[in-house]
């Protein structure tokens, strides 16, 4: 599988590295694109004030001009926290995009947003501050209705972003678990 694996808040950090390389062990094709352009941050906070500066509309640009190469072979679309709002923007605008796999976060969905039964899987904590339960709830019904073949994950007790290591937030057992099934995931697109 062609996966275009997007990066949190934080930048392109070694977590997100070492999440490619699982994949590629796995067989996968990934790259890995640095929105942040070398840029990483040790908090939430730096990592979205220099986002804002950045702006949305150009990190999608970004995004879009690092997967336009590869959209052709038909790409599953992975992120994290933010990464994971640009992938399924991306997925959703793009008629050849074989799956999408969200880790830690979602985005708004346009009303007029149509996919041919996408596969999405998501995996976020429970409870998330930045993926409330209402939000998530509604989310899930905007996919459906946009046509999408939804599965959502959710671990108890883990932090927002628990499948990095070198942040407060991980949790071994709840990142496994994601891997586990967002593997067996990956190999039935």
């Amino acid at each position: 599988m062609n996966i275009m694996l997007f990066h949190s808040t934080f930048g392109l950090r070694p977590a997100v590295r070492d999440a490619a390389d699982r994949l590629r062990a796995a067989g996968h094709e990934v790259w890995t694109p640095d929105l942040f352009e070398g840029h990483t941050f040790e908090t939430v906070e730096e990592g979205m004030e220099f986002k804002e500066r950045i702006g949305k509309d150009e990190l999608l640009k970004r995004a879009v001009l690092a997967a336009a190469p590869y959209s052709e072979r038909g790409l599953v679309y992975a992120g994290f926290s933010l990464g994971a709002s640009i992938a399924q923007t991306l997925a959703l605008g793009d008629e050849k995009a074989r799956g999408l796999l969200l880790l830690h976060g979602t985005s708004d969905i346009a009303p007029s947003a149509f996919v041919d039964d996408l596969p999405v899987q998501l995996h976020v904590a429970e409870p998330d501050p930045f993926e409330t339960d209402d939000w998530l709830s509604a989310w899930y019904l905007q996919m459906g209705r946009a046509g999408a073949d939804v599965e959502v994950y959710r671990y108890a007790g883990a932090g927002h972003l628990y499948t990095d290591r070198d942040l407060p937030d991980y949790d071994e057992e709840a990142a496994e678990a994601t891997w586990r099934v967002a593997l067996g995931f990956l190999e039935t697109l």
